[in-house]
């Protein structure tokens, strides 16, 4: 079979010519407009930060934003080629559909972050607790919530299951109870012992002197007596306080002459 190079070369060059052209304002395109919409994201940033936006709100509108740019850039690629944008709408919307149905969580998700922006059940810098996790609100994303644990561990959780379940926001009224308990012998003097945690209370600089702190008796029992003590602090100084009243304690009971609870064994002979 004869190959005619001379035409073969003719239609080559002219498919090039065709589409070698668009396929290179193509690539232009893409440059340019995905620059474009990195510099207009870091605009719409500056302005929400001078016009002193929500910050919870700026990351998820930026992520939208730029999701619609995006989409935007694509149709103009589309009509570049030749592709009829009416057609391609069509297609990219069955394709939406098909994997919205596919991604139902997601979905779920992206409507939790909505739910979480709209009627703020914590904020970023918050201590929650949620989904069996604790840590501060680090960023609040379309489809998920990153949080940091006291440990600097990262934790990032869905949206969906974080705006239907329980939350707890420790930072919400910014203030927290330390609850412990402290055990003593029960030949020590009620008001003594009283006195002497008192003594550590008052001394504790992350306690907040304009609260009551309580110093109760929880019950007393053949070994000893058992006392509830409730500190009031700031959420960022609860574990400072809990360590500092736990090592202090014990300290000044020792200091003050308080022994603390022996448990009885009963030996019985057989």
């Amino acid at each position: 079979m004869n190959l005619n190079f001379a035409k073969l070369s003719d239609q080559l060059l002219a498919l090039l010519t065709l589409y070698g052209t668009k396929l290179l304002l193509v690539i232009i395109i893409l440059i340019i407009g995905l620059w474009a919409i990195g510099q207009l994201v870091k605009l719409l940033s500056k302005v929400m930060n001078n016009r002193h936006v929500d910050r919870d709100v700026q990351p998820f509108l930026l992520s939208l934003f730029s999701g619609l740019l995006r989409v935007l850039l694509l149709l103009s690629v589309a009509s570049t080629l030749g592709i009829e944008t009416t057609s391609f709408v069509a297609i990219i919307g069955a394709a939406g559909l098909a994997v919205g149905l596919a991604l139902q969580g997601s979905l779920s998700n992206f409507a939790g972050g909505v739910l979480i922006l709209i009627f703020k059940p914590f904020r970023v810098g918050d201590l929650i607790s949620a989904q069996g996790f604790t840590g501060t609100v680090d960023a609040i994303q379309i489809f998920n919530t990153i949080l940091v644990t006291p440990d600097n561990k990262t934790i990032i959780l869905p949206n969906g299951p974080l705006s239907t379940a329980p939350i707890t926001n420790v930072s919400g009224r910014n203030l927290i109870r330390v609850d412990m308990t402290f055990a003593v012998s029960n030949q020590n003097d009620l008001a003594a012992t009283r006195a002497s945690i008192k003594k550590v209370i008052d001394a504790c600089p992350s306690a907040l002197p304009d609260q009551a702190h309580d110093i109760l008796v929880n019950h007393l029992n053949d070994n000893g007596v058992v006392y509830d003590v409730r500190v009031w602090t700031r959420p960022d100084t609860y574990w400072d306080t809990y360590y500092y009243m736990q090592e202090n304690v014990a300290s000044q009971f020792r200091a003050d002459g308080i022994s603390g609870q022996r448990n009885a064994i009963l030996i019985q002979q057989a």
